[in-house]
């Protein structure tokens, strides 16, 4: 059983290796501003309007904004702008739609409260593994 299971925390680790680069450079964008949390979503499989959500975490709203602004920053050297950006103002819940994917920055309150997991539970969940 052990076995089973250290297969599948691999094959997780392959999946994620696998993503678009515009995500993992979102991932390593919020990672650098300690986000908490971070999930990615597959919707690929699901009557979804996008690919991925990327779903992260900060412990208030200015890390919040500190997250959202870093995702922002680093796409946007790349060339990828949001196609439409909500939330910023209130900071509670900040989404970043870049069409393929929607990244998801949510104060903690507001994730538990939305739970965006569960609601997109028949969707494949990929977990972060963070830098040590």
């Amino acid at each position: 059983m052990a076995k089973t299971e250290a297969k599948t925390a691999t094959t997780k680790k392959k999946k994620a290796a696998k993503l678009p680069a515009q995500i993992d450079l979102a991932i390593a964008a919020a990672e650098n501003k300690q986000a908490r949390e971070v999930v990615v979503l597959d919707l690929r499989k699901t009557a979804g309007f996008t690919d991925f959500f990327l779903i992260a975490s900060g412990g208030n709203t200015r890390q919040v904004r500190a997250i959202a602004d870093a995702v922002m920053d680093s796409l946007a050297a790349k060339g990828a702008k949001p196609a439409h950006v909500e939330g910023y103002d209130r900071s509670e819940w900040i989404l970043l739609d870049y069409f393929d994917f929607i990244v998801h920055v949510f104060g903690p309150e507001t994730r538990v409260f939305y739970d965006l997991e569960r609601l997109w539970g028949n969707a494949e969940r990929i977990e972060v593994m963070s830098a040590p």
